[in-house]
Order: structure tokens, then sequence, then C-alpha cells
């Protein structure tokens, strides 16, 4: 293992470099430019990349830590896995945002049934503590590896019906709007780094404190109602998140007060 890799710590000359590269490499391979083929050889990166051959070793030593690529002795460094991404530009449940004709995502239905609403719950879905909800505990697969574990909460009014429907190979979003006509409107969403736990690890199929990014949404339907929360944990090796931002004037800075301190 590289000085790099062990900890952060290395050449004072290559962290530097290392982080760029890296960062490079990266976004090549998870934007498919390599495909099935290898990757340029190590002399070839530094060539191209205007650095050392040391440099591009820690930095397809960290890529591999990563699980994005792998070394095949004489025969070179090939992707492993690209990761699977998901917009938040738009509005959008799992399935809508792959091919889906054949099957990608499947649901692993772990539970769906009501249950009284928590505290949290109860305040995210503007509900008296205690009352009734339709919980929904999905593992959802992608081309049949685990990507994500999904908490729904649901009011009972409208998430009774999802439980005679087919949750297994259907969105939740596909269902309010198509069969049960809720045409949603907007999400309010947080996302942050965790680590998975023993439960949690086990339905992911990776280890205790594998990274994870935690997603909480709650969507409402297009009159502005709560209908559903949502608690995502999504493995990080699988799974990114991207959008792209509009910069809007700042009211605050448009209209600089006119007292001085």
């Amino acid at each position: 293992m590289t000085a790099i890799a062990a900890g952060g710590r290395g050449s004072g000359s290559r962290v530097a470099p290392v982080r760029r590269i890296r960062d490079v490499l990266r976004t090549r391979i998870l934007t498919g430019v390599y495909g099935t083929r290898p990757l340029p050889s190590e002399a070839e990166l530094a060539a191209e990349l205007g650095a050392s051959r040391n440099v591009v070793r820690d930095v397809l030593a960290l890529l591999r830590m990563e699980g994005l690529v792998d070394r095949i002795p004489g025969v070179g460094t090939f992707v492993v896995s690209g990761k699977a991404v998901q917009g938040l530009d738009r509005l959008r449940g799992l399935a809508e945002s792959f091919e889906t004709g054949c099957d990608r995502v499947v649901n692993q239905v772990l539970l769906a049934d009501t249950v009284p609403a928590t505290p949290t719950v109860a305040e995210r879905l503007e509900l008296a503590p205690g009352t009734e909800v339709v919980a929904l505990e999905r593992v959802r697969l992608l081309d049949g590896q685990p990507l994500s574990l999904d908490a729904s909460y649901l009011p009972a009014d409208i998430g009774r019906p999802l439980l005679e429907m087919d949750l297994a190979r259907h969105d939740v979003f596909e269902l309010l709007e198509g069969e049960l006509g809720l045409p949603l409107g907007a999400a309010a969403l947080s996302i942050e780094a965790i680590a998975a736990d023993r439960t949690v690890a086990d339905l992911l199929r990776v280890a205790d404190g594998f990274p994870l990014l935690f997603l909480e949404r709650l969507t409402c339907t297009n009159a502005g109602r709560p209908i559903d929360l949502e608690f995502v944990r999504f493995r990080g090796d699988r799974m990114s998140l991207a959008g792209w931002l509009h910069r809007t004037p700042d009211p605050l800075l448009n209209h600089p007060s006119t007292e001085r301190g």
C-alpha cells in the first residue's frame, strides 16, 4: 500500500497532484470514458496529465480502494463498475432515473403495513403523533445488486391502496400518480454521509461502517399536501447524486440595508 493510500500522507510534492488527478480519472470512469477498455498505462497517463508515474500509481491505488478499478497482471487496469447516477434537478423515483426495460430496478419488500406515526414522521406529514400511517421498507436492487434501503411513510388514506399493489416492480411515485391519480409537486430534500450499522450492512451486503449516502425526502402533492416521507440509505460505492444548479440573484444582496453600523 502506498503512503497516500495508507492514511492520506505522502510526499508533500505528491499530495496535491494525487488529489487533482484522482478527481480527473474518477470523473472519466463514472462518465464511461473508458468503457470496457483498459485504462492507459501508467506511463501514458503520466505523460497525458503532466504528472510523475509515482503520482499516477498513488491515484490508481486510491481508485482500487474505492472499488472503481482493478488491475489484472499482464493485461492492464480496468473499470470494475461505474456508479449509478440519480439526478437532483427533477423529482423522480428511482426506476424513472434508469432504463428499466429489462427490469433493472426490483424491490425486495421487507415491510408493508400500518404503524403508529413516530413524532418525527407525524411532524413531517403534518399529523398528530400516533396517527396511523402506512410504512414501507424496501431493499432496492439495481441489476440484481443492492443499491439502497428505503423506508417510506405515507398518510393512511393515501398509503392503504398501495398495500394491494405491486410494490416489488413499481416505484411509489409511479403508483401514486398512475394508479391513484395524485399529481406530485415538489419535495424537500436533505443529504448527508453516514456509516452503515450492522443491520443495514447485512441488507445491503456491505461491511459494518461502510460509507452510505443518507437522503431524507418529503414529497408533496401539487396542492402542497405532504404525502410521502422517505429515509433512503444508498450504498456509497454504487450511487452518486447529480444536478444542474442555476445561480439566481440574492434579494438580500440586491437590496442592501441603507443603515450603516
